[in-house]
């Protein structure tokens, strides 16, 4: 088997066996050859998931945690095996346990220690011991940066190949009473230096021409909107991160059935001139 790099358009060439090639992208083990095959991977700007994927390691227990689907999706398009994938807002671990199903590893860094260690029992007890780093620590810190090299070292790596950034929708949900927390900003601009901080340790631990994804939704307040999603692309551009796309993803099948208080938010919807929330982004940046 033989690999030759084609610079000018990022593909790898492999000769497997006599004339048969495998083309990829340097990034991903998607075969370009046989590019039909890949009907499950998404490439639109508009995801819709009927509900939350189940199993597998993967449960609904920890309110806030991104849907299974999502990762599979990124890992798909953005990594190969083996590739290490670095998640900074960690919650309940849904990247964790997505990397260990589709053989990559990850490294993720969690606020809260008491959901750090639930994260490691739930790695162990899904046979990813040798796979998942959990480091709990502020995502701004020297100390998570720090804890992050140590990680990749263990991993025989400089770099991460993939940056998952998915935030607390600012003040929306409170994850806990602690200052660090991004969901105790009081403000839209604290917030947003805050999370700038996070992903400045990113993109320092990304590799050169990598991707990421940011995982958001906006906000209202004071009955005017706020658009964090978009205000956070720009802390990522203003980092050196390059806009590749703007993904729109339902948010129903997320959520467990509203009963009466969605009628009251449809209410609140009528009364108040504004509409109610059922979608989030999922914005992918590469690292130039």
């Amino acid at each position: 088997m033989a690999v030759q790099r084609n610079k000018k358009s990022a593909v790898d060439l492999t000769v497997i066996s006599g004339n048969t090639v495998r083309k990829t992208k340097s990034y991903n083990d998607i075969d370009l050859n046989n590019w039909r095959a890949y009907d499950h991977v998404e490439t639109g700007t508009l995801w819709m998931f009927p509900s939350r994927a189940k199993g597998n390691g993967h449960k609904f227990n920890y309110h806030g945690n991104y849907i299974p689907q999502i990762a599979e999706q990124l890992y798909s398009r953005y990594t190969k095996p083996d590739d290490v994938v670095l998640d900074l807002f960690l919650g309940s671990g849904t990247s964790a346990i997505e990397a260990i199903n589709m053989g990559r590893r990850c490294i993720g860094v969690e606020l809260k220690p008491e959901l750090a260690s639930q994260v490691e029992e739930v790695i162990k007890n899904h046979g990813g011991k040798n796979l998942v780093e959990v480091i709990s620590a502020d995502s701004t810190s020297l100390e998570a940066k720090q804890g992050i090299e140590n990680a990749l070292y263990s991993f025989g790596k400089e770099k991460a190949q993939f940056l998952v950034l998915h935030p607390p929708y600012a003040d929306i949900i409170k994850f806990s009473d602690k200052a660090e927390d991004l969901s105790n900003c009081e403000t839209t601009e604290e917030f947003l230096e805050m999370f700038k901080g996070v992903a400045k340790n990113g993109y320092d631990c990304l590799e050169s021409g990598r991707y990421a994804a940011l995982i958001i939704g906006d906000k209202y307040s004071k009955g005017e909107l706020i658009p964090l999603g978009f205000l956070c692309m720009q802390k990522m551009n203003e980092l050196g991160f390059k806009t590749k796309s703007v993904i729109v993803k339902n948010i129903e099948g997320n959520e467990i059935g509203k009963g009466r208080t969605g009628n009251l938010w449809r209410y609140r919807a009528l009364a108040g001139g504004f509409n109610i929330f059922k979608h989030e982004y999922i914005m992918i940046f590469q690292k130039k």
